[in-house]
């Protein structure tokens, strides 16, 4: 998985219960997914099409480095569909532990929201990286 965006849990995003806000966290993961999304597939028009079901694994407090990482599942001709994992990274062990995982979709569209073609350098693109990484798994 790619790392695609860093976040530290500050008060301003905690709840009653002393959480960081699930909100607030649906909110870093469809930002950090669009921009993804918009740097893999080369253009700014993509909107958040749907987002999936969002699993809360484990609780984020104040001060928590947040780590989210994205995969590419799939490429449509229209939409991208994309694999996100939440971590929280301790800063003394390096270790990472899920907080939060979903999948979501990217639409790209024109200047009037109509859904159009995502273009074929990108395809092209995606398809050396996919062969790449089905090269990469069967050497190990």
């Amino acid at each position: 998985m790619n790392l695609i965006s860093k976040k530290i849990c500050m008060t301003k995003d905690i709840g009653i219960h002393n959480n960081l806000f699930g909100g607030i966290l649906m909110e870093w993961i469809d930002e950090a997914a669009a921009a993804f999304a918009t740097e893999y597939c080369h253009t700014p028009n993509m909107v958040t099409l749907r987002v999936g079901e969002i699993l809360f694994k484990k609780p984020v407090k104040v001060g928590n480095h947040i780590r989210i990482y994205g995969e590419v599942l799939s490429l449509g001709n229209t939409s991208i569909n994309l694999m996100l994992e939440v971590r929280k990274y301790n800063l003394y062990s390096g270790e990472e532990a899920v907080v939060c995982t979903t999948n979501t979709t990217f639409v790209r569209i024109d200047d009037d929201g109509t859904p159009t073609p995502i273009g074929e350098t990108v395809r092209k693109l995606h398809n050396e990286r996919m062969k790449a990484v089905a090269a990469e798994k069967t050497i190990v």
